[in-house]
C-alpha cells in the first residue's frame, strides 16, 4: 500500500511541458502536505543497489577491531566509521542503536573546498566498497539536482537556482547498519525521532520495516516504497530556506516486534548538502504579509556546524 505520493521524475525529464509541469505539482504539493515522496525514474540502477549493500554488509561483518581502525578522531563523523551509539537526536541523552559509514563529496575544479573537505577513507580489506559507494554517490546526487530544478521552479525560482550550490556541495552518502538488538533497550530506539538537516535525503530503501514519519496531526505512518522506488523528503535547511511552505517531516526508525530482536537492519540515505557558503536567508518568495519572515539568517555550514554540535559529534 502506498502511504506517500508516488512521482515519477520521468515526467520531469521527457521533455513534455504538461508532464513536467505536472512533475513540478505533485512534488511541490506533496512537500507542502508530508514532506515526503517516493520517486521512481532516478538514474539508480537495480545492479548498483545490490552492489553497494552487499559491501555494506561485507563491512559491517567486519571484526569491531578492524572497523574501529576507520573512525577518524576530530572530525565529526563526517567520513568514514562512526561506531555504535555514539550519534543521538537532537534533545536525546540515549543513543541511537546504530552504527554507520560516510562517504563524501570528490571535489572537482575548486582547490579551496577539496582542502576544506575531509577526505574519504579507503578500505582495504574490501576491493570493490568505495567505488562501489562514490559511484552510488554520483547518481544519487544527479538525481539530486533534477529534484531541486523541479523545486525551485515550484517555488517560483530560475529551474537552475539550486545548482551551483549543490555542486561539489557537501553531500554525504550514509550505509547505516542497525544491529540486532541485544536485551531491552533503555529508552533508546534505532533512530529517534528528527528532521534531517540537509536540504533533502534521498533513501535508497531498507532492509527491514521501521521508518515512520509524523503527519501533521500527529499520528506516525509507515513509510513504505516499491522496489524501484527512492525515498525522498525535505530537510530542515530547505523547509528554513523556503520559510516553512516546504515541510522537513519529523521521522524515525522504530525497534522491530521483539520477535524479531535478531535481525539486522541496514539502509543507505543520501543527505544532500550544499556548499557551506550558501545563504539560508528565507527567500523573498516565500515571505508575505500571511507569513512573516520565521528565522535568522545563516549560512548552510553554520547551520551545519550548530546541528552536528547538537546531535553531540562535534564539540
Amino acid at each position: 500500500m502506498q502511504n506517500i505520493p508516488s512521482v515519477d521524475l520521468s515526467d520531469f525529464l521527457s521533455g513534455d511541458a504538461k508532464r513536467k509541469e505536472k512533475f513540478v505539482l505533485e512534488i511541490g504539493e506533496a512537500y507542502e502536505d508530508i514532506g515526503f515522496v517516493a520517486l521512481k525514474g532516478h538514474f539508480l540502477s537495480d545492479e548498483l543497489t545490490d552492489n553497494l549493500y552487499a559491501e555494506v554488509k561485507n563491512f559491517f561483518s567486519l571484526p569491531e577491531s578492524t572497523k574501529k581502525t576507520y573512525e577518524i578522531e576530530g572530525i565529526g563523523g563526517q567520513r568514514g566509521y562512526t561506531s555504535f551509539g555514539k550519534e543521538s537526536a537532537k534533545g536525546k541523552t540515549e543513543g541511537d542503536l546504530k552504527e554507520f559509514w560516510h562517504f563524501g563529496q570528490e571535489v572537482t575544479n575548486n582547490e579551496k573546498l577539496k582542502a576544506a573537505y575531509p577526505e574519504n577513507v579507503p578500505v582495504k580489506e574490501l576491493k570493490h566498497f568505495n567505488s562501489t559507494g562514490l559511484e552510488t554517490y554520483k547518481k544519487l546526487e544527479k538525481t539530486a539536482t533534477y529534484v531541486l530544478r523541479a523545486l525551485a521552479i515550484y517555488i517560483g525560482l530560475d529551474e537552475f537556482y539550486f545548482d551551483n550550490y549543490v555542486t561539489n556541495g557537501n553531500s554525504i552518502l550514509r550505509p547505516i547498519h542497525y544491529p540486532p538488538i541485544v536485551g531491552k533497550p533503555k529508552g533508546a530506539v534505532r533512530a529517534a525521532a528528527h528532521g534531517d538537516i540537509n536540504l533533502i535525503t534521498l533513501l535508497m530503501g531498507a532492509s527491514a520495516a521501521g521508518l515512520e514519519v509524523q503527519h501533521k496531526n500527529g499520528d506516525w505512518i509507515p513509510v513504505t516504497a516499491l522496489p524501484d522506488q527512492l525515498v525522498i523528503n525535505v530537510g530542515d535547511m530547505l523547509e528554513r530556506l523556503t520559510n516553512n511552505k516546504l515541510r522537513s517531516t519529523i521521522h524515525r526508525v522504530v525497534n522491530p516486534p521483539e520477535s524479531e530482536w535478531g535481525n539486522s537492519r541496514f539502509s543507505i540515505p543520501f543527505f544532500t548538502h550544499p556548499i557551506g557558503e550558501m545563504s539560508l536567508n528565507c527567500l523573498k518568495e516565500c515571505i508575505s504579509k500571511e507569513t512573516p519572515k520565521a528565522y535568522e539568517d545563516i549560512t548552510a555550514g553554520d547551520f551545519l556546524n550548530e546541528r552536528l554540535r547538537d546531535l553531540g559529534l562535534i564539540k
